[in-house]
């Protein structure tokens, strides 16, 4: 098992370097980076001094492996570029550093900050949308999913059927905009729901911010409709080949209960095909729900790329993607760990 996930962690870091190589060649030269960080008002001694602090004087593939330099978690520093750049980590070394850092994703071109701070801002806003909508997803979509396969070709098999097709089919940005105008504005007097509104508000007179948690349940649902409906035909169909098994019949036979041997055992081995399906659309949700926190005006990660993208703020662009990537690896490694926790054959493969 442990050979296994070294693979998959090589595998990873080959995936995040691809990334980081796609990303760069992708947004870094696109327009003019020293007129957006100072208009267009700069005169040409300051455009050049600005052009030589992000190095668009340098050659393009010295600039590829500065940017790798930077982004790396591990990379070489001299004194003057760790208080440059305010790098925080562990650094080895004298005028050269061998630092083990935090990655250094540059800075905003239009608000002069960290993209790292931006992100990190916006990251816990997405973390309880994601969180959110896979609770939605996943509590009602197993169980729903269980009752279908042990109740086959009754009107509860159909029904579940029926509506998860229609989930599947229902695209999360037309479901944001038909929730946000029926919840948000048609029934805000019964639901007291708002159209748009983040997870935070911020206080006129103290400027503090207060946690608003009524502003999560719109968009969450959203969300998880889509899984939902999944989770349910994958647990329903999966549920329905572990029913036939020899394994199921022989608990039967021992004199267990309907429910110990439907939710124990039966279900423990039909786990498999949907933790794939959680863990790949928790990894999409909290990469950024990019249409639905716009839609909503949540502040997420999706949000704050739309709008960087829409300001043509590409290092806050690039940090998202590598983020996102760095996120989807992860997952997926933490669901390799899932299989074994969940179905002994995998750890013994």
């Amino acid at each position: 098992m442990l050979n296994y996930l070294l693979r998959k962690i090589i595998y990873g870091l080959l995936v995040l370097a691809g990334v980081v190589t796609f990303v760069f060649w992708m947004f870094q030269g696109f327009g003019d980076p020293a007129r957006m960080v100072m208009g267009q008002t700069g005169d040409s001694a300051t455009i050049a001094n600005i052009k030589k602090d992000l190095y668009l004087d340098q050659p393009r593939w010295k600039q590829f492996l500065l940017y790798v330099n930077d982004v790396s978690p591990i990379a070489i520093h001299n004194k003057e570029e760790i208080k440059k750049k305010e790098l925080k980590g562990l650094f080895i070394g004298g005028e050269n550093n061998l630092a083990f850092k935090i990655p250094y994703l540059r800075k905003s071109y239009l608000t002069k900050k960290e993209v790292w701070q931006v992100l990190m801002e916006a990251l816990p806003g997405t973390i309880m949308l994601a969180l959110a909508a896979m609770f939605i997803a996943t509590v009602p979509g197993i169980t729903l999913g269980v009752i279908a396969a042990v109740k086959k070709d009754s009107w509860l098999d159909t029904s579940s059927v029926f509506t998860s097709i229609l989930g599947i089919s229902a695209p999360s940005f037309f479901m944001g905009i038909l929730i946000a105008y029926v919840f948000g504005f048609v029934l805000n007097h019964y639901t007291g729901l708002n159209m748009t509104g983040s997870w935070f508000d911020i206080d006129v007179q103290t400027g503090e911010k207060k946690l608003t948690l009524q502003n999560l349940i719109l968009p969450a649902i959203t969300l998880g409709i889509r899984p939902l409906a999944i989770i349910t035909q994958l647990t329903r169909s999966a549920m329905l080949d572990v029913l036939n098994q020899d394994f199921v019949r022989t608990a039967y036979a021992k004199g267990l209960s309907k429910r110990t041997v439907i939710w124990k055992h039966a279900l423990r081995n039909a786990l498999n095909p949907v933790i794939t399906a959680v863990t790949g659309w928790f990894a999409e949700l909290l990469a950024g729900a990019f249409f639905v926190e716009y839609i909503f005006g949540w502040k997420g990660i999706g949000k704050v790329t739309v709008d960087a993208l829409e300001k043509l703020d590409y290092p806050v662009v690039m940090g998202s993607v590598l983020l996102s990537a760095f996120i989807f690896v992860l997952i997926n490694i933490l669901a390799d760990v899932l299989y074994g926790v969940v179905d002994p054959r995998v750890r013994v493969g």
